[in-house]
């Protein structure tokens, strides 16, 4: 079984994130287009996992495999963006707690 071929792309996509969140001259990306291209990204999982298990219940000829591993890329990009909300509420609650 060749995992390495199924975790690259996701790997490389991290790689790529955490390129783009350093922090950049004035001019670069803000906060908000990098969430923003996040959730389009989020968007774009989502809609190839619905096509793919759509395209396997027509009985299309899909691999069972490749919707799975389409799901489960949708299903983390979810928790992901799910956990860092989560996050950014709990800093902004904080920073609301702190006194001046």
């Amino acid at each position: 079984m060749r995992t390495n071929a199924v975790l690259s792309p996701s790997v490389r996509g991290l790689a790529t994130q955490a390129d783009r969140a350093r922090p950049e001259a004035v001019g670069g990306a803000s906060f908000g287009e990098l969430v923003r291209d996040a959730l389009e990204q989020l968007n774009r999982l989502q809609q190839e996992a619905d096509d793919a298990a759509t395209r396997l219940a027509l009985g299309e000829p899909v691999d069972l495999h490749d919707v799975m591993i389409a799901v489960q890329k949708a299903d983390l990009g979810f928790q992901l963006a799910l956990q860092v909300r989560n996050k950014l509420i709990e800093a902004y609650q904080e920073i609301m707690r702190m006194q001046v």
